[in-house]
This record gives C-alpha cells, structure tokens and sequence, in this order.
C-alpha cells in the first residue's frame, strides 16, 4: 500500500487544495480495487485545509486512511467526500503534538443501490487545550445502499481544558437501504469544557414536503430541495469554491438516479 506524507511547517498556511493521492491498484476484469495512505504533519501555528474527493467507478472497491498530526496552537479542516465505488471504507485519524491544536473533520457520502460506504474516524486527544469538531452526512438510495459511520473521540487524562463535538446525520431517500451510525466518546478525565456527540438518521420529513407542495411546488422538486438543504450548510463550509459547485452538481446528478427520475420505484415514500 503506497504511503504519503505532506508537511506544512510552523506558521504557514496551506492553500486550499484536494489532497494527493497514489493509490495502488490490483485489478480483475470484474473489479478494481485501489488503496491508498497519506499523512499530514501540522506545523506550529499553521493552518492547514485538506480535501480528500472519492468518486469511484460502480465497481470499484477502494480502501484509504488520512492520519494528521496537529502541532501547537495549529487548525486543520479535513473534509471527506464519497460517491461511487462498490466498496468504499476511509479512515480519518487525528492526534495532536501540542496544546492549543484545533481540528474541523466534515464528511460527505451517498449511497446508490448496492453500494457500500463507509467512514471511520479518530481523534485522539493526547495534548490539553485542544478542540476538535465533527460533521458528516449521508444519504442513500436504492435497494441495498448502505453506509456506515464511526465516530470515535478519547480524551486522555493529560487532556485537560479540551473542546469536543461529533454530528452525524443520514437521509434515506427510498425504501431498502440501510445507515449505521456509531458515535463513540470516552472521557479519561473530568477537567474539560465540554464534550458531546449526536446522530440520527431519517426519512423524508412529511412536514416541509407539505409545506413545499401547499406553495405550489412540485412532489419531485419538493424532494429536490429537501435534499439539497440538507447538505448545503455541509458543502457551504469546504472552503474551496470550485468544489463546493462540483458538489452540489455531483448531488444533483445522484438525484436524477432515483429520487428524480420519471417512474420512481415501487415503495417508494411519499
């Protein structure tokens, strides 16, 4: 499995970029598996933006692990995204080297039928004075689209005065599919200034769908909205802005898979 390590040194500030990524590649005539390391070594005081963008072929299986070490008084934002792809797991760990370190982890997956996405992080509060902060979100569509997210968070006993939140939230667009979501907090000592995790997962809300179709909206634009909601504030906070319109097209052509097409399949909620 090939390994990368991007370094930024004390002070500086990255541009904002989609990561570098050299995966390996063993591949069949059914199917193309990939994986992928990288490590990202956080100078004092720098302040850091990595993009990891997973757009996979349907039969692709691909596995990959970003590990960031944060320095002193140092910010990094890390955001994974995911689409496509048979088989998709990808790490994110983070560890800190000093005080004062902050980390913003943001996530973003959808899930057609069949496909298998899934999102395991950790942060490992091994330094005092250090905040982390946790955003992922999913949908899914399609019989047998499944996705799964782990959130694990330890604050050490030398952890003192730390900040820690972790959200994850899922939409199921459509009958059959399946998102398991695991957050995880262990707390070592009680000297912090808080911490806490949420997660949840839903369906259509029938509420803002009535509110939409009584102004005249369409049931299929209605939907439309309801989803591209749901992730804008997500997409709004990458910080690159090229992406963030890549994005929003990227949601909108998922749509028009399923949720939007003319014949919307049978069991499909209303």
């Amino acid at each position: 499995m090939p390994r990368s390590t991007t370094w930024s040194g004390a002070g500086r500030s990255s541009g904002s970029a989609p990561t570098p990524t050299s995966p390996s590649c063993c591949c069949t005539p059914a199917r193309r598996a990939t994986s992928a390391i990288q490590s990202f070594l956080v100078g004092d005081g720098a302040n850091v933006n990595i993009l990891s963008v997973q757009d996979w072929d349907d039969d692709a299986v691909h596995l990959g692990r970003d590990s960031i070490r944060v320095g002193r008084d140092a910010s990094v934002k890390h955001t994974a995204i995911s689409f496509g792809g048979d088989v998709v797991r990808m790490h994110a760990n983070v560890e800190y080297a000093g005080p004062g370190g902050s980390a913003e982890l943001l996530g973003l997956y959808f899930a057609d039928a069949g496909q298998h996405l899934e999102h395991r992080l950790f942060v490992d509060h091994n330094a005092p004075k250090t905040k982390s902060n946790v955003l992922y979100k999913g949908a899914l569509q399609g019989n047998g689209a499944h996705t799964v997210w782990i959130g694990n968070v330890l604050i050490r006993k030398v952890a003192e005065g730390i900040e820690t939140y972790e959200e994850n939230r899922n939409l199921v667009l459509t009958e059959g599919g399946q998102a398991d979501s695991v957050p995880n907090l262990e707390i070592e000592t009680g000297e912090i200034e808080g911490a806490g995790h949420a997660s949840a997962t839903a369906r259509f809300d029938d509420e803002q769908l009535f509110y939409l179709r009584s102004r005249g909206v369409s049931e299929k634009e209605a939907r439309r909205l309801v989803v591209h909601g749901f992730f804008n504030d997500l997409i709004r906070r990458v910080g690159v802005p090229s992406i963030e319109e890549h994005l929003l097209q990227t949601v909108e052509a998922e749509l028009a898979k399923n949720v939007l097409r003319e014949d919307p399949p049978v069991g499909e909620l209303a």
